[in-house]
């Protein structure tokens, strides 16, 4: 049986979780590192700490992956190696989709404003008639985090509508959704903006893996969650997505 860990910040991991399960069965560790939320405002030198001590830790798992499920520090750091896999936006996917030529990119804002995302777009080799928008998404990855995306759906509304004016002052016409935590905002975005088509990169990274263990398969999924935050709040955000699963503390 092959055994993953996969670790963002806090829900974020879920949507990749989500993927994973469609295409393979196997036994996942899902690390929600709530403790460093959110990883979009730290700095590249924080973020390395993070993700250094986050991948030992999980190390003592002894998985055959271990997915950085978070475009952040994917942006901002070079972590991907044979046994670590990362998350970056579906920029040449979009492109393909794109009638307009004009694509945004909707993430966090350390993201956002990082060499890593700039240096990214440049190593795509994109014609010079397309045009990439760069979208600060982080009080979007909120609603997520905070469960207001369950409770107030009509609050969530107004934020993306206020946030996202952007997509209506420009053509654009395909936006990567570059932050784990959006893909449950995905009905609300398809919603507010009909015209526009929100790209989740969940099933490239789940594609990813299946060709890294399609022959250590198991004939089921199981799924452990921990936290480095409060296990009984989370646990209860759980419960509301319908997740019911133990959530058991794990801190480094």
């Amino acid at each position: 049986m092959a055994r993953i860990a996969i670790f963002d910040s806090g829900l974020g991991s879920l949507s990749i979780i989500k993927e994973i399960q469609k295409v393979c069965k196997n036994e996942i560790i899902y690390f929600a590192d709530q403790k460093n939320y959110p990883y979009g405002k730290k700095s590249q030198i924080q973020l390395r700490k993070i993700m250094s001590k986050s991948i030992n830790l999980l190390k003592k798992f002894s998985p055959d992956l271990i997915v950085i499920a978070s475009n952040t520090p994917s942006l901002m750091l070079n972590l991907s190696t044979k046994n670590i896999l990362d998350v970056k936006p579906p920029l040449i996917e979009a492109i393909k989709i794109s009638k307009s030529n004009q694509v945004g990119i909707l993430g966090t804002e350390s993201a956002i404003k990082s060499k890593g995302l700039s240096q990214y777009i440049k190593k795509s080799n994109l014609m010079k008639s397309i045009k990439i928008f760069k979208i600060n998404g982080s009080n979007l990855v909120e609603l997520v985090e905070s469960g207001k995306f369950l409770t107030d759906k009509k609050f969530c509304e107004n934020v993306i509508k206020k946030e996202l004016d952007i997509l209506l002052e420009e053509s654009i016409d395909v936006v990567t959704l570059s932050s784990t935590h959006l893909p449950f905002l995905k009905k609300i975005l398809e919603k507010e903006f009909p015209n526009i088509q929100f790209i989740d990169p969940g099933n490239i990274v789940a594609q990813k893996i299946l060709k890294k263990i399609k022959f250590k398969q198991s004939n089921r999924n199981s799924l452990k969650i921990f936290t480095s935050g409060n296990s009984t709040d989370f646990q209860n955000k759980l419960i509301k997505i319908g997740i019911k699963n133990k959530v058991n503390f794990l801190t480094f």
